[in-house]
Formats: C-alpha cells, structure tokens, sequence
C-alpha cells in the first residue's frame, strides 16, 4: 500500500483489497465468501431497490500502541443490525455470521488500517439488502450481506473543533414513530435536503426538531445530541432517534466520571441554559458545537469557540479505550488477532 497522508485523510470510500459477503437463500445464511470486486448484482426487481429493504451498520477498528488491532462494540452493532432488519422485516443476521465477516474483513484488508497516533482508523461498513425480486409491496425472499472497508479521517472535516449548526423547521428527518430508530437508508435520504442547505449556508449540520410538535431536540445531522449542564450529561429521548453505541458510551462513561446522566425529551429552550453541547457517533466521535442558529425564530445560542472541558475529557476517555491506552472496564473491545 503506497505511504498516505494519515493524518489529513477525510471522511470517503477509497478502495481496499477484499470484501466479505453471505447469501441468504432458500431459507438459511450460507457461508462467507472473499470478493475482490466492487460490484454487486442483483435482479432488477430486487426488494432494496423498489421498497427501502435495506439496512446498514458503521464501526472503527484501532491500531494501538502496542500493535494491536481493536474493534470497538462490535457485538452492539450486530445487535442494532437485527433490530433493524426486523423492523423493516428483514431476515436478521446472527450475530455469529456478522461478527465474523467483520473480524474476516479486518484481517483481509490489515494493511489499510491507519498507525497509531495518526487520528485515523478503519471504518467497517457492513450492508444488509434485499436481493429477492417482489413487485406487491412484501419482504424479500433472498439477502445478501456485505462488509467493506476503508481507512479513514474524522467525518466531520474540522475535526474535534466546535461547528456551526442549523434548526429548520421546514425539514423532518424522521416520523416520530416510523424508521427513524433504526439504521436504514430511507432515514438519510430524507436528510440531504436539509443538510445540502446548511453546508450552502456555512454550517456543519442540521440540528431536528421533533416532526410532530417542532418543540424538542431530536437528531443531530447524521448523529445523536448530547448536553452538559454542571455536573449532568443530558442527551434525548425519543421514538424517532437512532440509538448511538457511541452515545451509550458516553452515558456510560460520564457515570463512571460521577456525572449525573439524563435521558429524556429535551425543548428547544433549555439550548439556552446548557454548557457545553455537541453531536456524537461511529463516525465523528465527537463533534463539539460551537453555535446552534434557529433560523426561523432568527435566535442563536453560543457555546464558545473552544471545545469545553467535560466533552474534551469524555472524548479523550473513548479514545483512549479505543487505543488501548484507558483501560476497558466494561468489554467493549475485541482484540483482532
């Protein structure tokens, strides 16, 4: 593999050696298979083309200063895959077959994982699509699943520095009982309106406001929201939200720090009462929030231009578990060997 800019590489697909794939045909998941190609086929009246049928998954593995390689939550993944494979009734994956086909990709593709100390990682992507020909609105019959691989930068381009975001009311990114709780592709497409607006108009991000009453904190562009005030992490609670594993990790985290932790539903109000605010997930970690603009109440909240000093220390700690330099007290880490 040529020598890479580690350190300044973005957020992007770049090509790696092999992939990893599993059919599920005739009622059962067959083996994994290597493939070297980057495409896929499928039947034109495949059920992930017509009828949304399909989820999708993200996750990091580390090379630590000691060497080796760390998959971070990888049984958490496997289990949100399920659950959104059942909720847009999919044919779920074992946590077996995932966690396998996961490891298997790491290993084939060892090469491109970034050095210690670079600010890169491995991202891990795997796919669940149905595959089976339907024209009457139903499930498919046959699936495949893909895990793929390519070494990458933070997601969002200014790193851990805080970023301008948005509130438009006008957009909704998910019903507040419809798909928004699990990780389905549908749920993105409804956001790139709003968040091709936002980078038109310099900012990093929508922040949502709940579809129903436009009164509540709901996502925050492609990841969770979460606030300090004093000494609680408060993050919120809501039917169309996507449980974040890195988000889960932080409560975790913050109540190992002795923080008082709040999940529940959060107004649009009390953005003014907060300390610290930022955006959390797979991709980004942490992504602290500078300024949050409420276009159409023209009102602004500001939380300074540095990132604060509890989000700086939560950060830290999960990274650090990450790269085996914090300890891991609770098993969140996979050791590839």
């Amino acid at each position: 593999m040529e020598t890479k800019d580690w350190k300044n590489l973005g957020f992007g697909y770049s090509k790696t050696d092999n992939n990893v794939r599993c059919y599920f045909k005739d009622g059962k998941w067959g083996q994994l298979e290597t493939h070297t190609s980057e495409e896929i086929t499928m039947h034109m009246g495949a059920t992930c083309l017509h009828y949304g049928q399909e989820c999708f998954e993200g996750l990091k593995a580390f090379k630590g200063k000691d060497g080796k390689i760390r998959v971070f939550r990888m049984k958490d993944n496997a289990k949100r895959m399920s659950e959104s494979a059942e909720g847009i009734r999919m044919q779920p994956i074992p946590e077996d077959i995932f966690c396998n086909a996961v490891k298997k990709a790491i290993k084939l593709n060892e090469h491109f994982i970034p050095p210690y100390e670079s600010g890169a990682s491995l991202y891990i992507r795997p796919l669940l699509i149905g595959t089976g020909a339907q024209v009457g609105v139903k499930p498919a019959d046959e699936y495949l699943f893909i895990v793929f691989v390519m070494p990458v930068g933070p997601y969002f381009k200014e790193g851990f520095k805080p970023t301008d975001l948005a509130i438009y009311r006008e957009y909704d990114r998910a019903a507040p009982h419809g798909t928004g709780k699990f990780k389905v592709g549908g749920n993105y497409a409804a956001s790139m309106a709003a968040g091709e607006r936002a980078h038109e108009e310099g900012f990093s991000a929508v922040l949502y406001l709940d579809a129903k009453e436009k009164k509540y904190i709901d996502e925050c562009g492609p990841a969770n929201f979460f606030a300090i005030e004093g000494n609680r992490y408060i993050t919120p609670r809501s039917t169309s939200i996507l449980e974040s594993i890195t988000n889960k990790s932080l409560r975790q985290i913050a109540t190992d720090l002795g923080m008082e932790v709040e999940v529940r539903p959060i107004e649009e109000e009390e953005l003014a009462n907060f300390d610290e605010v930022g955006a959390c997930g797979t991709a980004a970690v942490i992504s602290p929030i500078k300024r949050i603009v409420d276009i159409e109440e023209n009102k602004e909240y500001n939380y300074g231009t540095d990132a604060g000093k509890v989000s700086t220390k939560l950060y830290e700690t999960l990274r650090g578990i990450q790269y085996g330099t914090v300890e891991d007290k609770h098993g969140w880490i996979d050791i590839i060997e």
